[in-house]
Formats: C-alpha cells, sequence, structure tokens
C-alpha cells in the first residue's frame, strides 16, 4: 500500500485521543473534528500523556502537536483525506449522522472507520450511498499500545477495500482480525464480558477481594495469554498428547463447569461492593499515574514478547 498522508479523527473521547496520539507518532497529518468547547487543550493533554508511552519509544509531545488542525465542520476536516477514524458517543442516530456527511464529503477512496464496541457496520452505514464503505474498526484500550483492531465488515463491503482497511493497520503495527460475520459486542469485549461476569460473582460471593482477583488474573491467565491464547494454551495442557489428550481425559467436565459459573446482577449494591473495594484500593489515585503505570508495563510486556519470538525462542507457529 501507499503510505497514508492524512487522517481525520472524529471525536476526543478516550479512543479518540488515543487513535490521534498513535497517527500523529506514525507522521500523519492528523485533523481532528470535536464538538468539545476546548478541544485543541484537551489534546494537547492527552498527548503529553501519552507522549511517553508510544510503541517504539518517547516521542517529543511537541512534534505531535505540530501534525494537528482543528478544522470548523466534519466536513472540513474529512475533505482530501486518506482515512477517517470516527469515535463519536455510541449513539447510533449521530453516527448514522455523521457517516452521511463524511462519506459526502471525503474522497471516494478514503477508508471510513469507526470505532464503536456495540453498533454493527450495516445500521453505521445506513445512510450512506455505498453502506459497504463503512467498517468498524474496534481497537482495545488504550489504542496506540494494545496491538488488536477487529474489522468488522457489511454485506457490502468490497473484498479490496478489506485488505486495504487491514494494510492499513498493518502499517501503524496493529494486529487486525476480520471477523467471519458481525457479532454483537464483536470477540475481545465478549471474551472480556465473560471473564468480569464471573470476576464479579467471586467478589460478589466474598471468595477474593478485587485486589486478589486482579492478582489471580495477571499472575496466571492474564501472563499466559499474552504469549499463547486459550486454544494453544489448552492444547498445550495435554501435554504430547495435545488438544486430543485434553479433551479425551478432562472436556466431559467443561459443561460442568460452565453450569457452575455465577449469573451476578448489575445492580446497585454490587456496584457499591465494587466501588467500594476499588476506592479502598487504587480508585483514588490520579488517573493519569494509573494510566502511565499502564502504559509502560504493557509495552514492556510486548516488547518483550516480541525480542523473544526474534531470538526463536517463543511459540512457534502452528
Amino acid at each position: 500500500m501507499c503510505p497514508p498522508q492524512t487522517a481525520a479523527v472524529v471525536g476526543t473521547g478516550t479512543i479518540g485521543l488515543g487513535w490521534i496520539a498513535l497517527f500523529a507518532a506514525r507522521g500523519l497529518r492528523v485533523r481532528v473534528s470535536s464538538t468539545h468547547p476546548a478541544a485543541p487543550e484537551r489534546v494537547a493533554a492527552a498527548l503529553g500523556l501519552y507522549a511517553a508511552s508510544m510503541p517504539g519509544g518517547p516521542v517529543d509531545v511537541r512534534d505531535l502537536i505540530a501534525r494537528l488542525d482543528f478544522p470548523p465542520t466534519v466536513e472540513d476536516a474529512v475533505t482530501g483525506v486518506d482515512v477517517v477514524q470516527e469515535t463519536a458517543p455510541e449513539d447510533l442516530a449521530l453516527k448514522q449522522e455523521l457517516f452521511a456527511r463524511i462519506a459526502a464529503a471525503a474522497p471516494a477512496g478514503a477508508l471510513l472507520f469507526s470505532s464503536t464496541s456495540t453498533l454493527l457496520p450495516d445500521d453505521l452505514g445506513a445512510a450512506v450511498d455505498e453502506p459497504g464503505r463503512v467498517i468498524v474498526a474496534h481497537p482495545f484500550n488504550p489504542p496506540h499500545i494494545v496491538p488488536l483492531v477487529e474489522l468488522v465488515t457489511s454485506r457490502g463491503t468490497k473484498p479490496e477495500v478489506v485488505e486495504a482497511a487491514a494494510d492499513f493497520y498493518r502499517w501503524l503495527g496493529k494486529t487486525p482480525i476480520t471477523l467471519r460475520r458481525p457479532v454483537p459486542g464483536f470477540v475481545a469485549n465478549r471474551l472480556q464480558a465473560a471473564l468480569l461476569r464471573e470476576s464479579i460473582h467471586l467478589v460478589r460471593e466474598g471468595v477474593v477481594t478485587v485486589d486478589e482477583l486482579d492478582d489471580v488474573v495477571t499472575s496466571s491467565i492474564g501472563s499466559r495469554w499474552a504469549v499463547v491464547g486459550p486454544f494453544r494454551a489448552l492444547h498445550l495442557a495435554g501435554g504430547p498428547g495435545g488438544l486430543r489428550h485434553w479433551l479425551s481425559h478432562l472436556g466431559g467436565g467443561l459443561e460442568r463447569t460452565w453450569a457452575g459459573l455465577g449469573q451476578p446482577p448489575s445492580d446497585e449494591s454490587v456496584h457499591a461492593l465494587l466501588i467500594e473495594q476499588v476506592d479502598a484500593s487504587f480508585g483514588r489515585q490520579p488517573y493519569e499515574d494509573l494510566a502511565a503505570r499502564r502504559d509502560t508495563e504493557q509495552n514492556a510486556v510486548l516488547a518483550a514478547i516480541a525480542a523473544a519470538r526474534a531470538a526463536g525462542t517463543g511459540p512457534a507457529d502452528a
């Protein structure tokens, strides 16, 4: 692919700010479209936090800010760009209106992406003359660091557009995964929701505290899943016999385990319990401090895995 030159980011929430930082760090000219009254100051503050934790090492925040423009309208922002990344609030009517305006003003060949975590591309593009142009490109927070981007296409998306979308995110240093069919919540959030449900259940039942639950995850499955996913881990759990051996010996108990998982309510009492424990531990620490530590450690994990695989000591491809 020809490297893109200009991108528009619509919205300056948490996800939009991460995309702005990454796009600028990759050398793109970034047009920021935002209804926030202090958007330039908001973006500058975020870039000041993110500049130290960009993949590949710290960057000069002044270089990032110098690549930004703040056009007065969405149409001005998307005119002539190569890529549009929409990150507006999860309001279908709002996003439909935005994509109608974006598609009318952006070049015919521009890639049109939504960072939505809940809405499907057929719905997002309903007011667009070519609905298939709109692709969901769902990142995992923080988007300037975590590699995953889930690509969700509509019935009318052309194969060459899907390929161009994947090429763009690979150029950014991402790991794009194209879903074979759209499902609500996509894949990563569905997995996260399943783990979160049982996590809340265990805390609610007094089995562990929120701190202890976090330690269980980061000290076991979290670090394991950073290098091998659930299926490869299960295959390795079967020893030399692999998945076939594991399923033949332990697979019969899976349904009993699933049946015993919790179904906690998401009500005020549960919310209060979680907030009380989080506040007593880390919830009152400044967001900037918590985010900086997360980003530094996340980058360290990714760098260590990349180095191990480059040296040939990481997991072999199946």
